[in-house]
Formats: C-alpha cells, sequence, structure tokens
C-alpha cells in the first residue's frame, strides 16, 4: 500500500522483486560472447570520463553511469542491467586492422576507415563536443591525419550531429573533404523533426530519461547506448553526394565502398555499406543489438517492418558471401563468418516474425492490443539477446504494424467515437462510486501486485481530479514498479519520468518554449519547409474568416518569391511569382524567415535588425503572425 503523502522514491515490492528474480533466472548469464564482442580490440587510449560543453555542462558524463556493476539490483530488469553493463565499455577499438570504432562516447558509435594517407569517417556521432573528443582520442593513438570524407549512413541526429567536430565547413565547400549520404537525407533529416518538433521532443524527454537521476531507481541505459548528450551542440552540413542505387561502387583514398540503400527501415533515408577489402560490412541501424522500433515511442512516422526485413536479406545474399565481421552504428561488432551471418538472418527473421504474425492474428479479428499481448517471438529468436526488446519491443512494434495496415481504429464501433480523456475520466469515476472508492479497490489492487491495472484505473481518477494527491502518488508508485519489471530502457524511462512529474504535480519544464531550430538545421530547411510550420502554428479557426494576401521575397536566395495567402484558415504557397495586385510584401532573409516562422523572434526584432522589411499595408502580416500559436514546450503529459 502507498504512503499518504510520500513523494519519495520506492524500494521495489516484493511482487517486483519476484518478477525480476524470476527474469534472472531466465538470462543465460554463462552467454559471455557480447562482453568478449565489446571488449575485442581496446587500443589503449581512455576515453574522456567527461566531456564539457558551451555552458561548462558536462555534455557526456561517464561516471554518472559507474554504478552499474555487479549483480542487478531488485529495481531493474536483469537483462536490461546486463545491457546497461555492455553500454558502459567506452574506449577506441579495432574491428579490423584498418577499422576502429569509438564506443561509449555518445549513444552511437563514430567509426573511422583508415585509407593511403588519411580518414574515411561513418556517423560523426550527435555532438559537436563528444566528436571532437573521439577524434582526438584517435588522433592521440594514430597521430594526426587528414579526413577525405565523412559518410552519414542516414538522417537521424545522433548520426550527423557531431559533424563540425571532425571535419571544418570551409573543408567541405573547397572539396577537400567529401560527404556522402543516402538519397533524401537532407530532406528526411530536416523535416522529420520540424513540423512536430515540440511534441517529439517532449515526448523525447520521457523516451531518454532527460530529467531522471542516474541510478538503480532511475535511468541506467537507453538499451540502444547510454543516454542521448546534454545540451549538444548540434550541427548540420549538407551532402555533396547522394548515393541512389544499391550497388553504387566509390573508392576515396584507396578505401572500396559499395553501398546499399535501404530506405524506410530504420529511418526514411538509410544505406548499408560493404568495404570489399575488409570483409567488413556497416548495417547502419538496421541491425543492432537489440530489436529496434518499428514506432518510436517519441513519436515518428511508423516504419515497414517487412521491407526492414527485405532489405536485411538483401544484404546477406549481396554480401553475405564474402562478410567475415559486422558492425552497425551502434553497439559492437559480430565476428566470424557464420555468427555475423547468424546475426544477420535472425535480426531479419525477427522483423518478419513480428509483421507477419500481427497481420495473420489481426485476419483472424483480433484487435491492436490483443496481438500485443498474445505476440511473442518464438525461442530460437528471443533466446538471442538481440533480439531482446532493450529499446523497441515485440509489444509495441506490433502494435506499428497493425496501425501502419489498418489506422488507429480498431472496427469496434463503440471505440469509433469515444470521450476525450477528462470527460471520460470524470464519467468513470463516477461510475465507480468516487474517488474514495476508487483508490480503496486501487490499493488493493496494488498490494497484489496488479501495477498495469492500478496505473490504468487511477489514471482516471488523476484526470478527473488532477489536485487529488492521493490519486498521483499511488498512480506514481505504480509506474514506479512497472519500471523497475521493464526491459526495454525506453519503457522504463517512460514510467519514471510519469513517475517523477506525478510526485511533483507537474513538470519542471512548464513554459520552456519549443521547437528552437539550430543554425545549420534551418540552413538546411527550404523556404517551403519554413512555410509547412507556418501552417503547423496557424490557427485556423481563429483566421477562418480572413483572406490574408502576401508576397514574400527572400532576399539571400536568388531574390526567391512566393506568392502566400490564407484562406478557409488554411495557408497557401506557390512559388516563383507574386500576386497580380500586391498590397504587402515582406522582403526577408532566410534565416529570419526561419526565426520568424519558429517564433523565436518577432517581425519588429528582425527589422530592428535589418533582415528583414514591409511595403505596403502591414495589416495583412500582422493579422497572419497574430493567428500564429507559440508553442510551449513544457506542456503536460501525466497530467490534464
Amino acid at each position: 500500500m502507498t504512503s499518504r503523502g510520500n513523494t519519495d522514491r520506492k524500494d521495489a515490492t516484493a511482487h517486483t522483486a519476484e518478477r525480476n528474480a524470476l527474469a534472472s533466472d531466465r538470462v543465460r548469464w554463462d552467454d559471455t560472447r557480447d562482453f568478449a564482442e565489446a571488449t575485442r580490440g581496446r587500443l589503449p587510449v581512455d576515453a574522456p570520463r567527461q566531456v564539457l560543453g558551451r555552458f561548462g555542462h558536462a555534455v557526456w558524463d561517464l561516471d554518472s553511469y559507474s554504478f552499474v556493476e555487479g549483480d542487478a539490483p531488485s529495481t531493474v530488469h536483469p537483462s536490461l542491467w546486463r545491457q546497461a553493463q555492455l553500454n558502459n565499455i567506452a574506449g577506441l577499438f579495432e574491428v579490423v586492422p584498418g577499422i576502429v570504432q569509438v564506443r561509449g562516447l555518445d549513444i552511437s558509435n563514430i567509426t573511422f576507415i583508415a585509407g593511403e594517407s588519411g580518414w574515411i569517417i561513418i556517423d560523426p556521432l550527435t555532438a559537436q563536443e563528444t566528436a571532437e573528443a573521439a577524434m582526438a582520442m584517435v588522433n592521440e593513438h594514430f597521430g594526426v591525419k587528414p579526413v577525405h570524407a565523412v559518410i552519414y549512413t542516414h538522417s537521424h541526429t545522433d548520426h550527423f550531429g557531431g559533424i563540425r567536430g571532425v571535419v571544418d565547413a570551409s573543408e567541405v565547400a573547397s572539396g577537400a573533404v567529401e560527404l556522402i549520404a543516402p538519397a533524401g537525407f537532407l530532406e528526411a533529416a530536416v523535416s522529420e523533426n520540424v513540423l512536430a518538433g515540440t511534441v517529439m521532443l517532449r515526448r523525447a524527454t520521457y523516451m531518454y530519461g532527460a530529467l531522471l537521476p542516474r541510478d538503480e531507481k532511475g535511468h541506467v541505459d537507453t538499451g540502444l547506448g547510454k543516454g542521448l548528450p546534454a545540451l549538444p551542440t548540434v550541427g548540420l552540413l549538407a551532402p555533396t553526394r547522394e548515393i541512389e542505387t544499391t550497388g553504387t561502387e566509390l573508392t576515396i583514398d584507396g578505401v572500396r565502398m559499395v553501398f546499399q540503400i535501404t530506405p524506410g527501415t530504420e529511418a526514411p533515408a538509410e544505406m548499408n555499406i560493404f568495404f570489399p577489402d575488409f570483409r567488413a560490412l556497416c548495417m547502419a541501424e538496421n541491425c543492432t543489438a537489440n530489436i529496434h522500433n518499428v514506432y518510436t515511442l517519441r513519436g515518428a512516422q511508423v516504419r515497414d517492418s517487412l521491407g526492414w526485413s527485405k532489405y536485411i536479406d538483401q544484404s546477406i545474399e549481396l554480401y553475405g558471401d564474402s562478410t567475415d565481421v559486422v558492425f552497425a552504428s551502434h553497439h559492437w561488432p559480430r565476428h566470424g563468418h557464420d555468427y555475423a551471418l547468424g546475426f544477420l538472418a535472425s535480426q531479419r527473421d525477427a522483423y518478419r516474425y513480428v509483421h507477419d504474425q500481427t497481420l495473420r492474428l489481426a485476419n483472424h479479428g483480433l484487435t491492436m492490443n490483443e496481438i500485443a499481448e498474445e505476440l511473442s517471438l518464438p525461442s530460437a529468436l528471443d533466446d538471442e539477446f538481440f533480439n531482446h526488446g532493450y529499446y523497441g519491443t515485440v509489444n509495441h512494434n506490433s502494435k506499428a504494424v497493425y496501425q501502419r495496415y489498418l489506422g488507429w481504429f480498431d472496427g469496434n464501433p463503440a471505440h469509433l467515437h469515444p470521450h476525450p480523456p477528462v470527460a471520460a475520466a470524470q464519467r468513470y469515476v463516477t461510475f465507480m462510486g468516487g474517488a474514495d472508492a476508487l483508490l480503496n479497490k486501487a490499493r488493493d489492487s496494488y498490494a497484489e501486485g496488479d501495477y498495469r491495472w492500478v496505473v490504468e484505473v487511477v489514471n482516471h481518477l488523476v484526470f478527473a481530479e488532477p489536485d487529488n494527491e492521493e490519486a498521483r502518488l499511488l498512480q506514481a508508485d505504480a509506474l514506479e514498479q512497472l519500471s523497475y519489471q521493464a526491459e526495454s530502457g525506453p519503457w522504463r524511462d517512460f514510467y519514471l519520468t510519469g513517475a517523477q512529474e506525478l510526485r511533483s504535480n507537474g513538470t519542471m519544464l512548464a513554459g520552456l518554449k519549443g521547437n528552437a531550430l539550430g543554425p545549420d538545421i534551418v540552413s538546411a530547411m527550404t523556404t517551403e519547409m519554413l512555410v509547412d510550420l507556418l501552417g503547423v502554428r496557424l490557427n485556423g479557426p481563429a483566421a477562418a474568416r480572413d483572406v490574408i494576401e502576401i508576397d514574400l521575397v527572400v532576399t539571400d536566395r536568388a531574390h526567391e518569391r512566393w506568392a502566400l495567402a490564407v484562406r478557409h484558415g488554411v495557408i497557401h504557397a506557390v512559388a516563383g511569382r507574386g500576386h497580380d495586385d500586391p498590397r504587402t510584401t515582406l522582403s526577408i532573409t532566410h534565416g529570419a524567415f526561419a526565426s520568424l516562422s519558429s517564433g523565436n523572434q518577432t517581425l519588429d526584432e528582425l527589422i530592428d535588425g535589418g533582415l528583414a522589411s514591409v511595403e505596403g499595408d502591414v495589416t495583412a502580416l500582422v493579422t497572419l503572425l497574430g493567428h500564429l500559436d507559440e508553442f510551449q514546450f513544457g506542456f503536460e503529459v501525466v497530467l490534464p
């Protein structure tokens, strides 16, 4: 039973301790090959324990995870604890002679391929700071050598954000350094985190436990790596070459590379790379030491698990006979032909199994939640640690497959038009006999260890009566126990962050603005993307009766011209022309328009700074700007 008014973090209950003990009995602790692979080839260069950022803060702090040693405590799922220990192994490692990786200095890996006179770099991490630290480690061991090329394997920030830590923009502009990426990289990299940027970033604070303490009752690992860098300096330099077709071969500084394009797998734009002279296959983030997300809990478009499986199969067919080592942009390599190919085949089958069996059960009439509850991998797949749900899970990936094919509606008309959360919660509480009756029953369920039910039922009372402290604290205690039982790092962090905010009666992020765009992201955005961002911010009901016409001139992009209009609460834009009888013309630099579109600066500030000017009637522009919502990053998640 929860202690009334007790906001402290709790120990594992007897139910949780017993559940984790049973889970520990199922872990094959005698299988130590992952630890051998994760430490293999370690070179005598110490990874910095801390990497400091521009505010004097620790962008990366390995020491904060030093508690992850010894046997798993009762407050952490033993299999997740094992994964956390593996992800704690940091340093500079030789994959094979001529290929080295820095691991454990960011959530992702950075890989260096030795050419005849310098380096080819794969995926320069999330942050400029961690990339610089990795580069320093390589220089310390091998001496300073030039970088001839950087390869972005895919369009997620932790694989390009540190670019300015390894090369200078002038080197790219001069042609001294080539930047190589899959086709569609730039648009995917920019667009995924912009239009839904505020809500996605807010949910990411839950998914990665950004506000949690790092200890045995808090954040221990993401499953994919230790965590995200804190307040990193994120950059983006546009690719100088895009790879469009599988089989494309390049030789740079004597290094032969063959590319496999895998769009719509782990990222919208992604590619694998085969190095024939090293008999080494880089699988980007398509095969890692866990089941990945077909749907990521921070929010994103659902990925294609069937296509994902088929692309892994294609990798095996194209490169399997010539591969002796598989490495990726997370975790550790797999050495040995048979072992590496077995790893690929097993991951291929895991993604296909979830896809096919979800649709099989759906065609039998099971709903999304029923399928997720029933589905599990067969033992031949589940026995492999790399198929465990440390990051993605079979449960939420099966829901993603259902959503991709069938959407949110399960066909039951009772679920077609339900009440929204607060209205439904008020009715549920009344039907259950009121707050006191609900809490008494929920406390009994908590004592029985039925934490999932406690979270579900008490959530109604929290939304009906958000000031009810007993309800908030009971739900927090139940979420906490679920976190201790979770094998998935993101599930654990979601549960714990929810408990943290329930205990503090709200988020510490309240009032923070969202969607602040870094200068490199801004420069990579097209004007059309910025207009789309305006459309997301436009308050349609407020603007529905207005007709607004504005000519937009982007002064530093060859006087690029757009005809902007608002009708029926919807923004329209036509490139290459203005209106026939323009009454208002906004002339503005691209960067200033990005600041205006994102809400980072006002029109008056931009005019005063000489970055914008208005000709004609300013009323239309003032009206448009007055209809734009300002997004607050710190909105509530576990409270209404």
